[in-house]
């Protein structure tokens, strides 16, 4: 047995409580790791209330988590290029444990840390597969909503680093943290459309990471719904706006993701590192998406 976070019952953060959970084994083309850090994401609290239920079901009691960081002790069948006492950073489905079991991860290299490596896959993929669908070129302006966050953070570092000026919605708290990130900073609420264009006369494309209610002014700045995309907020179906939740993990780019950060080309933006018995308070900051970038819990 082993010691994980988990929920018995849907309901809010104060469901989450420390339990006894049996210890995975690695399968066919997996590795287990013993878990060193753990990136909390928006989506373990969607499952954890029961808003997922409606399209697929969680078998209580269940363990959040997604995605990890930590030290390989058992390789799978048919696995290769890694072994045991490797670091990696990866997917999983059940992360916020002493064990988790990975079915695609990468290599932390040194540098890395286990927190910011486990704080880069979901963030990471999510920053890459925005900008690929916006398709940016150089000299173009991007709005990014939630921009201190994590993967509003990452997607507004990749962008200034391809090349794109980059405005960027925080409060008021987080606005040097979006220039630190290269964006020119501004905050969001009412009089948002005014302060946007005085910065910018032209919005070539939105990406919203934050889901709070910004659609309609993001549409009136860019003059329609072409080019702009969430990826958190469901009033997208009734305005035309593109809703794209669709993930495609790649470890390759995980990799290169984390060799970036270590040459200090981008940095992750993990707001706070919190016990595992801390779960419910953690999830909590998650839920509120105020945290100002990452939550990561550790053991």
């Amino acid at each position: 047995m082993m010691r994980a976070v988990v929920f018995d019952r849907f309901g809010g953060p104060e469901v989450l409580h420390l339990g006894e959970v049996p210890e995975p084994e690695a399968g066919p083309g997996q590795v287990r790791v013993r878990v060193e850090a753990v990136g909390l994401n928006a989506f373990d609290g969607k499952v954890r209330s029961g808003a997922m239920e409606a399209q697929f079901r969680t078998r209580l009691p269940a363990v959040p988590g997604l995605e990890v960081a930590g030290v390989v002790d058992q390789v799978g069948a048919d696995v290769a290029g890694v072994v045991e006492g490797d670091r990696v950073t990866g997917w999983t489905s059940r992360g916020a444990a002493e064990l988790a079991i990975l079915k695609l991860w990468a290599p932390v290299p040194d540098g890395l840390d286990a927190p910011q490596a486990a704080a880069l896959p979901v963030a990471g993929e999510a920053a890459r597969r925005a900008l690929r669908i916006l398709d940016l070129k150089p000299g173009e302006t991007l709005l990014v909503h939630g921009a201190s966050g994590g993967v509003g953070g990452l997607a507004t570092q990749l962008a200034v680093a391809a090349g794109v000026r980059v405005i960027g919605t925080a409060s008021p708290a987080n606005q040097e943290r979006v220039a630190a990130y290269g964006a020119t900073p501004t905050t969001y609420g009412a009089g948002l459309v005014d302060r946007v264009r005085a910065l910018a006369p032209v919005v070539d494309a939105v990406l919203d990471t934050a889901g709070s209610g910004v659609l309609p002014d993001s549409i009136e700045l860019r003059g329609g719904t072409d080019r702009v995309l969430t990826l958190t907020d469901p009033a997208a179906h009734g305005l035309g706006v593109e809703l794209n939740e669709r993930s495609e993990p790649s470890a390759s780019e995980l990799a290169e993701l984390a060799g970036m950060v270590v040459r200090g080309e981008v940095s992750v933006p993990v707001a706070k590192v919190i016990p595992l018995a801390d779960a419910a308070r953690a999830q909590a900051l998650v839920d509120d998406r105020r945290a100002g970038g990452k939550v990561v819990l550790v053991p």
